[in-house]
């Protein structure tokens, strides 16, 4: 009996120690396994393209690994507050700024401020139907929706809306694509020409060929396009990446125009008249700041345009949720609500805020480029804005940074200091230039202001 309990014993001893140590395996797998997440998201985000994100297409990532590769480096990425790691730079491995994409983390602090005003409730009954308005040519829009998208357009002055269709896609990406399924004839010999001026938005060459379609192809930059053949041009305006007013610069007689006005808002730049073109697409994401809730609208003057542009999305997704209109919706009321009592109320205004916000970055990062001979920035002239009255340059989302002296890769640069960007190659343009996202939470733009003057080599 005595030899049997000694038996015991020792299985026991043995069963503990061969727990502890799987315990202690599976803890140290949990961690690398952590850990190598947090080092693979520079490189996610490098290859992810579309409105957010960048995709460029290359199977060596080398170079990126060697800069995210470290299991002990932080990385700062525009995520969501409860994800995103807050940290201070310096030490010998300081994080890693991920500024790559134009999430508009920015607007969190304003919009917690408002608690119920924006606050949307939405009982399981509600919104069952894929119907909207069937009397609509966009019969999937929200009559909420329309009425707000109306009256912000005319609180700002800043877009016509007499007389157009509105047709709301999953962010402005959607609608880009609907129209170019709109504007390209069903029956022609070849593929519709797609053109913009470089610097252009660098998912317009993705988002044009992805599906390879037959209707319509990139053809590339639309100062050097010289072709007698049919052509949309894409007029971005404010441009991105580098912030300029834009205009049409294809002057052939073939030409369809597309107006992506995602950015003429009062806290980018001087709203100077109200919009007056064929198609005209917005987004919430840079508007309100409201990304994730993957919401845009067309402006379309032709009703067969609008038709078909809203058959696209009736096809691709089968109409735009109703949960996230309705959420769109509440914010841009209020939104309109806070302009139109401006006068009647000590707080401060979504449009005033972002602006006050877009000034003093842009200040600071002007002042930290100005520390150093390594790299410039754009200048922009002073103009007088019809909503708010002030004087002012653009204020860009994205900062067009470009690297002086004998930098021929800004990105590469920027990247063996930790500052992740998008280079100038992906818009068309010179690889001295970069785009850096200005829409960042303040401690990743502080990180960004204390880092660039610090650079030397």
């Amino acid at each position: 009996m005595a030899n049997f309990v000694f038996f015991l014993k020792n299985v026991l001893v043995v069963s503990l120690a061969m727990n502890m140590g799987l315990i202690w395996k599976i803890r140290h797998d949990n961690e690398e396994t952590l850990a190598y997440k947090w080092s693979s998201w520079g490189n996610i985000q490098q290859k992810l393209h579309f409105h957010g994100f960048c995709f460029n297409g290359e199977k060596n990532n080398r170079v990126e690994k060697d800069a995210h590769g470290s299991k002990t480096t932080p990385i700062l990425a525009t995520t969501s507050s409860s994800a995103a790691p807050s940290v201070a730079d310096g030490g010998e491995s300081p994080v890693i700024i991920n500024l790559d994409h134009g999430d508009p983390t920015m607007y969190e602090n304003f919009w917690k401020q408002k608690g119920e005003e924006t606050t949307v409730v939405t009982s399981s009954w509600q919104h069952i139907s894929y119907f909207s308005d069937i009397k609509n040519v966009c019969w999937f829009l929200e009559p909420g929706l329309m009425s707000a998208i109306k009256r912000l357009h005319k609180v700002v002055g800043n877009a016509v809306t007499e007389g157009r269709h509105i047709v709301v896609g999953t962010g402005s990406s959607q609608l880009y694509q609907a129209a170019l399924y709109a504007l390209s004839p069903h029956n022609a010999s070849g593929p519709m020409n797609v053109v913009s001026a470089a610097p252009f938005y660098s998912s317009y060459p993705l988002m044009t060929d992805y599906l390879k379609s037959g209707l319509h192809k990139w053809a590339g930059d639309a100062n050097v396009f010289n072709k007698q053949e049919p052509y949309i041009e894409l007029v971005t305006s404010p441009n991105n990446p580098d912030g300029f007013t834009r205009q049409d610069v294809v002057k052939g007689d073939k030409g369809i125009l597309v107006h992506d006005l995602a950015y003429y808002w009062p806290q980018y730049t001087p709203i100077l008249s109200p919009a007056d073109y064929d198609i005209m697409l917005f987004t919430v994401s840079k508007s309100t700041g409201h990304a994730g809730s993957r919401i845009g609208w067309a402006l379309v003057k032709d009703r067969e345009i609008a038709k078909k542009m809203t058959t696209f999305i009736e096809i691709n997704t089968i109409g735009v949720s109703k949960d996230s209109q309705n959420r769109a919706a509440k914010i841009l009321q209020a939104i309109s609500d806070s302009c139109d009592h401006a006068n009647q109320t000590d707080a401060e205004t979504f449009f005033d805020y972002s602006y006050k916000l877009m000034a003093q970055r842009w200040k600071e990062i002007r002042e930290a480029v100005n520390k150093t001979e390594l790299f410039s920035l754009p200048n922009f002239p002073l103009e007088t804005c019809s909503f708010s009255g002030r004087t002012f340059g653009q204020l860009p989302a994205f900062a067009w940074l470009k690297c002086e002296g004998e930098v021929d890769d800004c990105e590469s640069f920027l990247r063996r200091h930790k500052i992740l960007t998008r280079g100038g190659k992906h818009f068309g343009a010179s690889m001295n230039y970069v785009r850096i996202s200005m829409l960042s939470r303040e401690n990743e733009f502080k990180l960004l202001t204390q880092r660039l003057p610090a650079i030397t080599c």
